[in-house]
């Protein structure tokens, strides 16, 4: 008889779920929730107590859709909108007006979404720039591992990178991880001068010495061997203080970030939450094609971060 191999645990992302519905819901502006997953997913977090959800729309949409799958949107609050192209600018005004605490993504796309929250005047901007991540559970590691940016940034000049980073870091403290260890990733160890990102990693290390970021430690350039294994990094005779234990990866674009989450997720059965940071509240940002514990724990994310905004 064969044996079937058992299946992968997601204790990371479950823990944060576990924790996050623990401290009591937050109040969520959830922008178009007009289709069965964003409105599933809203519906799912409000079950396990992560958010206490606001719908923005058409109302008519939103129950419309309610109707179809069969979900009691009675004990919501419904924020109308005439056309759904104006539920972004509106969830922004709730949140502005300290009716939400957190923005959820619904049926449009992010970046019609992240067009209001970076808007000049009626956004959510804060003196940094808005970034990703992704939080993965990868059963062969040992704890949650953060990639950024893998949606938002395609191609970051150093100080985007610099704000990248310490959203990251600034995200990782919110999660309890007091001095997170960040990896600036590239295809070599060592400073090449035909391979700019060697030089923008060594920058950002010095960077931090001279603390323009602060709170973690780094190092880079690192290959994504080097940063995830301590034997590689023996190997290659690389002395480094975050070899095996690395908390946050950052790649060079968002076409390398976006391709490591994606072999994680689809050839090491991680799971994935996802989150963009650098604006006044965090923002939940999952894809309209995401599973339950992806989009739980995204809600969870935003919980911690909102739990840390308060202290």
């Amino acid at each position: 008889m064969t044996e079937h191999a058992a299946q992968p645990t997601h204790k990371h992302l479950e823990n944060f779920i576990d924790e996050a519905a623990q401290a009591g819901t937050i109040r969520a502006a959830v922008v178009n929730p007009i289709d069965h997953n964003s409105l599933l997913g809203a519906h799912e977090a409000a079950v396990r107590g992560l958010i206490e959800p606001v719908l923005i729309g058409p109302e008519h949409l939103i129950r419309q859709a309610a109707e179809e799958e069969e979900i009691d949107v009675s004990g919501y609050e419904i924020l109308h909108t005439a056309h759904r192209h104006m539920a972004p600018r509106a969830a922004c005004g709730l949140i502005r007006e300290g009716g939400a605490a957190t923005l959820m993504k619904g049926s449009q796309s992010t970046a019609e979404l992240l067009a209001a929250v970076v808007d000049k005047h009626n956004g959510l901007r804060t003196e940094r720039r808005l970034s990703h991540v992704f939080v993965l559970d990868v059963p062969t590691y040992h704890k949650p591992l953060v990639v950024t940016d893998a949606a938002i940034n395609v191609a970051p000049e150093l100080m985007v990178k610099a704000d990248i980073a310490q959203n990251a870091i600034n995200f990782c403290h919110a999660l309890g991880i007091d001095q997170p260890k960040l990896a600036i990733l590239s295809a070599v160890e060592k400073v090449k001068p035909g391979i700019p990102s060697t030089i923008e990693a060594a920058a950002l290390c010095k960077m931090a010495d001279r603390n323009q970021i602060t709170g973690a430690i780094l190092d880079g350039p690192l290959a994504f061997d080097n940063a995830i294994s301590l034997e590689a990094a023996n190997d290659k005779h690389i002395d480094s203080p975050i070899a095996g234990d690395v908390d946050i990866l950052m790649p060079p674009n968002l076409e390398a970030a976006n391709m490591i989450a994606k072999q994680l997720i689809y050839l090491a059965d991680a799971k994935a939450a996802g989150i963009a940071l650098g604006a006044s509240v965090p923002i939940i940002l999952t894809s309209r094609a995401e599973k339950p514990l992806g989009r739980l724990a995204s809600c969870a994310l935003a919980s911690y971060i909102v739990r840390h905004q308060e202290k």
